[in-house]
């Protein structure tokens, strides 16, 4: 079942020397799996989970033919129905999450406002619901936690908290950009774990932007490699270090690797025809 499907993406900025475009007519479709979006900074990960979500700054300009969640055509929705999208069907954990939540609240008064946003039930109720997510996140600790405020967490119990704010209206997809990137190793898998038990346990859809290709190739189901704003190509995960495109093998080539260890790693080589390749469509 397809969630959401993107068509000819386009993400652009206007600049005193011209239009440069962040994405560059991307297409490609999300059902109930863990799809991984890889590539170097600024090669349009993150601005393409901004785009879908309809959160790119003016001036900055989104065009597409269109991006449909189940169906339904989000570009064609006034900023009204729009706000109830966000979160609500489709949730974004940002980048380093813990600093996205406000530093003068606590972190219950901010749970219970998550979910009063798109429900209308009680406060004991809103509270209860934060209590439950705190659980499905791994956090036991309840009554501490709700009254903390954001800087007397550490890094992996912000990740945490940000998870669960964003899983509380129970959203259909959850768009996971580079939640691990400030953390340890030990506490990465943790959080990759309780994200992954989540989206199997509820049926979601995920898209996870990350540049760490062997975290992706262990985690996701489907790959999409993304290089000058444009796909160019799409693997199986559990294939990806066997992927054809050069841009993709040099940055294979370029990670260390226990299995195979050498003296020097690659430099990854780059080619100017590559940004001009038509974007691979990766529609299921």
């Amino acid at each position: 079942m397809t969630l959401l499907e993107v068509e000819n993406l386009w993400v652009k900025f206007p600049t005193r020397q011209g239009t440069f475009d962040a994405v560059r007519g991307i297409s490609f479709s999300l059902g109930r799996e863990r799809l991984g979006i890889v590539g170097e900074s600024g090669s349009g990960k993150s601005m393409t989970g901004r785009a879908i979500l309809r959160l790119i700054r003016k001036p900055g300009m989104v065009e597409a033919d269109r991006i449909a969640l189940e169906g339904r055509n989000l570009l064609d929705l006034p900023e009204r129905d729009m706000r109830k999208v966000r979160g609500q069907d489709i949730s974004m954990v940002m980048q380093d999450p813990k600093f996205s939540l406000n530093p003068v609240m606590t972190i219950g008064e901010q749970l219970i406002e998550a979910y009063q946003l798109h429900n209308k039930g009680s406060r004991a109720a809103a509270r209860q619901t934060a209590i439950e997510m705190l659980d499905a996140v791994s956090i036991r600790d309840h009554d501490r936690v709700l009254r903390a405020y954001p800087h007397e967490m550490s890094g992996g119990m912000g990740q945490r908290i940000m998870i669960a704010m964003m899983l509380i209206p129970n959203p259909k997809i959850l768009i996971a950009d580079e939640p691990t990137s400030a953390l340890d190793v030990s506490v990465q898998r943790q959080i990759l774990s309780i994200i992954d038990d989540l989206v199997r346990d509820r049926g979601m859809g995920l898209i996870f932007i990350s540049h760490d290709l062997n975290l992706v190739s262990e985690f996701c189901d489907r790959v999409l490699i993304m290089y000058a704003g444009r796909i160019v190509e799409v693997c199986d995960a559990a294939n990806l270090h066997d992927a054809k495109h050069p841009y993709t093998r040099g940055l294979l080539n370029s990670l260390p690797r226990l299995d195979a260890p050498r003296k020097y790693l690659d430099v990854l080589q780059r080619d100017d025809a590559w940004a001009d390749a038509p974007s691979v469509d990766a529609r299921t």
